[in-house]
């Protein structure tokens, strides 16, 4: 395919996309890529459209998520103006349009690729914004442990309450199942912490429960290891019965990534990013 056409393309089809104003997603214009495709006739475009809303169901996606009916008022000859029908388009729903048309038209195998890589690089994007949401709350997760220690050191006076107490809320939260049970069950390193193969809801139950017992002890006056172990079982708990109304159930839940490499990726792609100028 010439440079020109790409070019040409590619300039026609940012020109076209289209921004919904609440939830800022992106959107195209059936009628508007019917052009851009190569497509001279509505209804056999239209058709084309139908075959990617069905590959969109079969593919699992909720098709009124990508594929939206809209209508739209056109100016006739004499005056007035008449109703037609359009679709607006996410680029998902754009993918599946190329994917499902006349493979002749170079137009169709330009919009194929790009639409594929498009899809592909918010796919990357959202991947990257899902591993920098589970490292904060597994900072989190820290910061609420050490609390937690600090304020049980406080009442209790025994380094060792907080290790007892943890591993007695791990246990209320995972159904029964130790802390070391889990780390048998998710292959976790002997000499790597649980929370660090845990997925980001799992993590932030384990936050919320800490949290709250922390207010519980002040609030409250806790002061012996056996109230504050009680009242942290009872909050794991609590946070267990919420996510099972969910049909979350932790211990099922598979492991996720080492979160020692998903920070040493990120900060290897923060380094790869271009410097800002710097100031005169």
């Amino acid at each position: 395919m010439k440079k020109s056409v790409i070019s040409k393309l590619l300039t026609e089809l940012e020109q076209l996309v289209q921004t919904e104003f609440e939830s800022g997603v992106e959107f195209w214009l059936a009628r508007d890529l019917q052009k851009a495709l190569g497509y001279t006739n509505w209804q056999n475009f239209k058709k084309v459209v139908e075959s990617a809303a069905t590959a969109c169901n079969s593919s699992e996606h909720k098709v009124s998520d990508h594929f939206t009916e809209v209508s739209k008022m056109i100016p006739l000859g004499k005056g007035g103006q008449r109703k037609i029908q359009d679709f607006a388009l996410t680029r998902y729903a754009c993918y599946l349009v190329a994917q499902n048309g006349d493979p002749a038209k170079e137009e169709i195998a330009f919009c194929q690729t790009y639409f594929a890589l498009q899809t592909r690089k918010q796919e990357l994007i959202e991947l990257r914004i899902a591993e920098v949401e589970r490292l904060q709350a597994r900072k989190k997760l820290t910061e609420s442990e050490k609390l937690l220690s600090k304020l049980i050191f406080e009442k209790v006076g025994d380094d060792r309450s907080f290790g007892l107490i943890r591993s007695r809320g791990d246990q209320a939260l995972f159904g029964g199942k130790t802390t070391q049970d889990m780390k048998t069950r998710l292959k976790v390193p002997d000499n790597r912490p649980l929370a660090d193969f845990l997925p980001t809801i799992t993590i932030k139950a384990k936050d919320f429960a800490n949290e709250i017992t922390t207010f519980s002890i002040s609030r409250d006056g806790l002061s012996t290891e056996k109230a504050i172990s009680h009242e942290h079982v009872k909050n794991n708990t609590d946070v267990r019965n919420l996510l099972g109304e969910r049909n979350i159930v932790p211990e099922n839940l598979p492991a996720s990534e080492d979160l020692k490499k998903v920070e040493r990726r990120l900060i290897s792609e923060q380094k790869k990013l271009p410097k800002g100028g710097k100031s005169k």
